[in-house]
């Protein structure tokens, strides 16, 4: 009878491990979409013994004067350049785990040298090991929106300023990259004069339900980082998928990307899923990269004769990993989302927010790119709805994102303390100020590609927009 049990509890423990790996690339595609911006140094560098960590008591709710909770948030800081009256600059954590390398070189690093800076990286509430709750229920979510994350900032600059000796009177630096280069530049709008300045890289600052110009971008950087014929092929591919799926080829597209049996072609859902997850591939491809990387995953989509089996041969490496097969489906999806353990993962958080503030969901609404039309906004309405069991209906969704705009002034903040600094092949950039004289456009560059130290290997435009950077700072500094 033992031994029966044994069997059984190992066989259930095997299925849901073999579970989980089937589903495992959506945390791979999605983390790789909205990880910690690459720090400029690695973390094995022999200054990482100059980084400390470090905890400050939070408010649970800064809006209810009530609710007497509290929460530890996690930050790391660096002395090692500081001297008495010397500026704080302070790396703002988005949504991830926060690390040392922005605090043992970079560009925010050398400008501290330069002005006997003390060094901070704050880690943003419910990301990395800052979780204020004891789980992420829908309930305990509601604690997390970029105005509470804006007024830990503050009460941490309050905070560091009155507790650490020679700090009383001292500037205020604030960088961000991504998600935190929104937070570093609407926190100039809800805090006004707190922090002398501002270095946003990479901010989108316009929440938009139907973000279409996410894979616009992406497309047009694959075709002028990777040719003509890499785009070709993608678009011609796609189109291929969606007419096979709906003349009753499903099981050949099962085939080829080694789809699980749940998989439903006649289900709308599971078909978003499926085009959404490939097309996040290539973002993520695009977001992160570099013309080289660009360019070698463009060869290797070409690498066959076959349009659909060029696509598809690229796809499965990225997403079948161990499995024997890949889970593809929106109630996968879904599960995933839904999981409200305190883990090192961000999905739940991250698209959380995006219901309750920004919108931004990427999807097919544009037929200038090559992704095809098959993952419209409805599924990350019904995304929003399903994963959270909350009243986040389309109505709804629009007025969390419109009061968002109204309150911090979308591509208007009214902020001249913030320098913008964009990649051109971003993907991000569509929601961000863009006009010359308001933001540098950094060409062939990807996202929050501009913190490493001033180097010959930097272009002529990104050389100059670093100096321009450093410029400013002597400024704020000295004013």
């Amino acid at each position: 009878m033992k031994l029966l049990i044994g069997f059984v509890i190992v066989t259930l423990f095997s299925a849901i491990s073999a579970e989980d790996e089937s589903r495992a690339h959506f945390y791979k595609t999605f983390n790789k979409l909205h990880q910690e911006p690459p720090p400029p140094v690695s973390s094995d560098t022999g200054r990482i013994l100059d980084v400390k960590t470090n905890w400050i008591t939070q408010k649970l709710d800064h809006f209810d004067g009530s609710n007497d909770k509290t929460w530890q948030m996690r930050y790391l800081s660096s002395d090692k350049h500081f001297k008495a009256g010397g500026p704080i600059f302070i790396f703002v954590g988005g949504e991830w785990a926060v690390s040392n390398g922005y605090l043992v070189g970079g560009h925010m690093f050398d400008m501290a040298k330069e002005h006997n800076g003390y060094m901070y990286y704050t880690e943003h509430r419910y990301y990395g090991q800052s979780q204020p709750t004891e789980n992420l229920s829908t309930e305990n979510l509601k604690f997390l929106h970029v105005k509470q994350a804006l007024h830990d900032l503050n009460h941490f600059i309050a905070t560091v300023k009155k507790e650490v000796k020679g700090l009383e009177n001292s500037k205020v630096v604030i960088v961000g990259g991504s998600y935190s280069a929104t937070m570093v530049t609407w926190f100039q709008v809800m805090f006004p004069g707190v922090a002398a300045g501002s270095w946003a890289s990479s901010a989108p600052l316009l929440a938009k339900l139907d973000f279409t110009e996410y894979k616009e971008i992406v497309g047009e950087s694959m075709k002028q980082m990777g040719g003509d014929d890499c785009y070709n092929r993608i678009e011609n591919a796609v189109t291929t998928l969606e007419n096979m799926l709906v003349s009753g080829r499903e099981a050949e597209v099962k085939s080829l990307f080694k789809l699980c049996n749940n998989f439903d072609a006649n289900n709308d859902l599971d078909v978003y899923t499926f085009f959404s997850e490939m097309s996040e591939i290539f973002a993520g491809v695009v977001q992160s990269g570099t013309k080289a990387s660009i360019q070698n995953v463009c060869n290797q989509v070409m690498n066959s004769d076959d349009d659909v089996q060029g696509l598809a041969s690229y796809v499965l490496k990225q997403t079948i990993g161990k499995a024997a097969c890949v889970d593809l489906t929106y109630k996968a999806w879904l599960e995933t989302m839904s999981d409200t353990s305190n883990t090192d993962q961000i999905m739940r958080q991250w698209i959380y927010q995006t219901c309750n503030e920004y919108g931004w969901y990427q999807t097919s609404g544009s037929k200038l790119q090559p992704f095809g039309s098959k993952f419209p906004v409805d599924l990350f309405i019904n995304a929003c709805r399903d994963a959270y069991k909350n009243d986040f209906t389309n109505f709804a969704i629009i007025n969390n994102i419109q009061e968002t705009n109204e309150f911090f002034g979308a591509l208007n903040p009214g902020t001249n303390n913030v320098y913008f600094t964009h990649g051109q092949l971003d993907p991000w950039r569509a929601m961000g100020l863009q006009e010359e004289g308001k933001a540098t456009i950094l060409p062939e560059y990807a996202h929050c590609k501009d913190f490493g130290s001033i180097s010959n290997n930097d272009s002529e435009e990104m050389k100059a927009s670093k100096e321009a950077v450093a410029e400013l700072v002597r400024k704020w500094v000295a004013a």
